[in-house]
């Protein structure tokens, strides 16, 4: 099979090479993977700035938000000021096949768009919760504290559905109102997070520091405002490749994130889109839900002067 090929235009090469250690996978199967759910994938990635973690060889992987200078002139790009870097990010537009099979021939694995479109930053489209098993423990774990997020979301008259990460958690989405103002999308998350945590202390935590979490899931709701969540059907720079792919709620107990990779998950999608099928219509936030957040610290922000008092405690 030759190593070099062109598909819409797109010039595809060194196909047979590894696409990392560990991945079980050439560079050809991330090709034909992201080529064949194409259709289930775009519509997660068009209209959204996108970044992707690559893996060139021989090198780390990386995540890259700005377009390299040799970039096609047919991707669709959107500026957007980066306040870390106080500068202008050129972010790429995966509107289409051909992009999309650009990408995938730059070795991005992984696909990160953000959870607001281009052009309407100031209203989210979803609302997320990121569950973090600890290290070491089993997915059932993980599992379980989706659950609690479930229950928590129900109280709060919302319904989600939930993929897995790819990794080792769960990540549960809930669809928004278009009019969602960020702010309210952010405390939302946080007060859905305080909810489910209190269903089961002993299971799950909202603490943001790791070294505060006593061996317990963590449900991370700083996954707001600009930030970005692994696409679903997404690989994953994983042993393996998996992929992060959609499980109903009543069959979370009997998956495994490794069921889904490259090489299995086109059979288990079967041409259909059971992410876009199963996601509810777009939702309003309640008053209550809506106070109780914004009551709640911002975690990341909370956890930096948490860590300033500690380092002057410590005499640092």
């Amino acid at each position: 099979m030759a190593s070099e090929e062109v598909r819409d235009e797109v010039r595809l090469t060194n196909l047979d090479q590894p696409l990392f250690d560990g991945s079980g996978a050439t560079k050809r199967d991330l090709v034909d993977y992201l080529d064949a759910v194409r259709a289930v994938i775009l519509p997660e990635l068009s209209g959204r700035p996108l970044s992707v973690i690559r893996v060139l060889r021989g090198q780390k992987p990386f995540m890259q938000k700005n377009i390299p200078k040799y970039t096609p002139d047919w991707v669709r790009t959107v500026s957007l000021w980066a306040e870390s870097s106080k500068r202008e990010v050129a972010y790429a537009l995966c509107d289409d096949r051909r992009t999309l099979l650009w990408f995938a021939n730059q070795r991005a694995v992984e696909y990160h768009p953000t959870l607001v479109p281009a052009g309407d930053w100031a209203h989210p489209t979803y609302l997320v919760l990121d569950i973090d098993p600890p290290e070491g423990a089993a997915f059932g774990q993980a599992v379980r504290a989706a659950h609690l997020v479930r229950a928590a979301l129900a109280d709060s008259g919302l319904s989600g559905v939930a993929k897995t990460s790819g990794a080792k958690g769960l990540h549960v989405f809930v669809p928004l109102a278009a009019e969602t103002a960020a702010d309210d999308a952010a405390a939302a998350t946080r007060a859905i997070a305080a909810r489910a945590e209190r269903i089961d202390p002993d299971l799950a935590t909202t603490a943001f520091i790791r070294e505060d979490r006593g061996g317990k899931v963590f449900l991370d709701s700083t996954r707001a405002g600009g930030a970005t969540v692994v696409a679903a059907y997404s690989p994953r720079v994983r042993p393996g490749t998996p992929v992060s792919f959609p499980v109903p709620w009543d069959e979370l107990d009997q998956v495994s994130p490794a069921d889904f990779t490259v090489h299995t998950a086109v059979d288990l999608l079967g041409g259909g889109d059971p992410w876009a099928d199963r996601m509810p219509q777009p939702q309003r936030l309640g008053a209550e839900l809506l106070e109780e957040g914004h009551a709640i610290p911002i975690a990341r922000v909370q956890a930096m002067h948490e860590g300033k008092r500690r380092a002057r405690a410590r005499g640092d």
